[in-house]
């Protein structure tokens, strides 16, 4: 009777262990998604995480349109800037200076934010913007940046170059949305919302853009924000699904990955190893988590 007192004790003990340790079990835990912060703490417009060089986590409309929130490894999050004027945050990425870089889409600029003084100046302004969306930057510091025009379901892609003069790519296309490159950056993916179509284009050195193609077709909910690992897997939010699709380099789905919340806007890497995804989900005006099994970029 001893013993078998003894043996319970420790199995109390081991089920207290793991319950005392989440972050433990979250690590272990592949494609399974979990809190990382609270509900209604965003505006509807919660979109564009991304990690700068230190590993922080950057989120828009903290609170409200027009901020940028800086979100704790808790899940804690704080104001980090607000954003002049008129202008809402959709997407950011970090050039290689380290300064933040916001697509704009209210006042159609492309946003430079320095990390240190949290300064903001006009990167890019094209009244030719229907209203920039996402962006990506190439290894040489090109940005390129997906511009819908949601009330005609159409879209376009543009490349900013160093000299930050914009150049439009490709015209006449669907509801242009998420964007990015494959980790050789030899290869550029546009998915378009409403037609949830995803285009591939080759890539060359000087930001253009050939061999246009369709990489994936679905035929329901919607698409939003994606990313590739460094393996070239191609991690798609479907909106409204409440999922994340990974797509191997030749279009195979490998995975989905089911979320709580339905209307998933974007996802990035980060964590110390960049096994985790940050993904942003607009009818919880917050943000979920889940680990994967190779880094992101």
């Amino acid at each position: 009777m001893k013993r078998i007192a003894f043996y319970s004790l420790l199995l109390v003990i081991a089920s207290c262990s793991r319950k005392m340790n989440p972050e433990k079990e979250f690590q272990r835990s592949l494609f399974k998604a979990y809190d990382h912060t609270a509900e209604n703490i965003f505006s509807r417009n919660i979109e564009g995480p991304a990690v700068d060089n230190a590993g922080r986590l950057f989120v828009v409309n903290y609170q409200k349109d027009g901020t940028i929130g800086l979100v704790q490894p808790n899940g804690t999050v704080e104001l980090f800037v607000t954003l002049p004027g008129k202008s809402i945050g959709n997407s950011i990425q970090f050039n290689a200076a380290g300064n933040m870089l916001v697509a704009d889409f209210a006042e159609h600029n492309v946003l430079e934010v320095n990390s240190t003084t949290k300064e903001v100046s006009v990167y890019c302004h094209d009244d030719r913007f229907n209203q920039p969306n996402d962006i990506c930057i190439s290894k040489k510091g090109i940005v390129f940046a997906s511009d819908p025009n949601w009330q005609k379901q159409t879209g376009q892609i543009w490349r900013i170059g160093t000299d930050r003069k914009a150049v439009l790519l490709k015209a006449d296309m669907g509801t242009t949305n998420g964007i990015c490159l494959s980790p050789d950056n030899k290869t550029l993916y546009v998915n378009e919302s409403v037609q949830r179509r995803v285009w591939a284009f080759d890539l060359d050195d000087k930001g253009n853009i050939s061999n246009q193609r369709i990489f994936a077709l679905f035929d329901d909910f919607g698409f939003d924000g994606m990313k590739c690992d460094t393996r070239g897997n191609l991690y798609i939010t479907r909106y409204g699904k409440g999922t994340v699709v990974i797509l191997s380099p030749t279009g195979k789905q490998t995975q989905e990955v089911a979320l709580k919340g339905k209307d998933v806007s974007n996802i990035t890497f980060g964590g110390k190893d960049h096994r985790t995804c940050f993904v942003t989900l607009q009818d919880r005006k917050g943000m979920e988590k889940f680990r994967t099994d190779v880094p992101g970029k």
